[in-house]
């Protein structure tokens, strides 16, 4: 008997919750985290995803994290491959909304400063504290 008071009292929460998930799915805005750890393998292909992600879905919120390696595309001059700067296409997604956070941890363990990289970038304490935070928080999580 106790276990249908139990149950009958989180009956409002429980309906309260489906209902929230059901306005977040109707809404169609995804939430997604972008993991970045090697810039060189991984940031053109993020960049190209996140931009198709976001002309398929531009209510879409995406935040990229990058530590490691990964972090050398926000810096001031990276460049790809072809020799592009990463500044441009970095600039148009911070324009639509993506937020790209570099892990203060890397720049401690590597030696860079904050002044280093393209003014787009924001920073975090711990970009695998930052990543595991947003999964919790229902982020789908993507490494490219």
């Amino acid at each position: 008997m106790n276990a249908i008071r139990r149950w009958i009292s989180l009956l409002p929460l429980t309906l309260t919750l489906m209902l929230a998930c059901g306005v977040a799915a109707a809404q169609g805005a995804d939430t997604v985290v972008y993991h970045i750890d090697n810039a060189e393998q991984q940031a053109l292909k993020a960049l190209r995803n996140i931009r198709n992600h976001l002309d398929v879905d531009p209510k879409a919120q995406i935040i990229v994290v990058a530590h490691a390696e990964g972090v050398d595309f926000l810096m001031e001059g990276a460049k790809d491959r072809n020799g592009s700067l990463y500044a441009g296409p970095v600039s148009a997604l911070k324009s639509r909304g993506v937020r790209f956070e570099v892990c203060e941890l890397t720049l401690k363990n590597r030696g860079l400063k904050e002044d280093q990289f393209i003014q787009e970038a924001d920073f975090t304490p711990s970009g695998v504290v930052r990543l595991a935070q947003l999964q919790h928080q229902g982020y789908a999580y993507i490494k490219p």
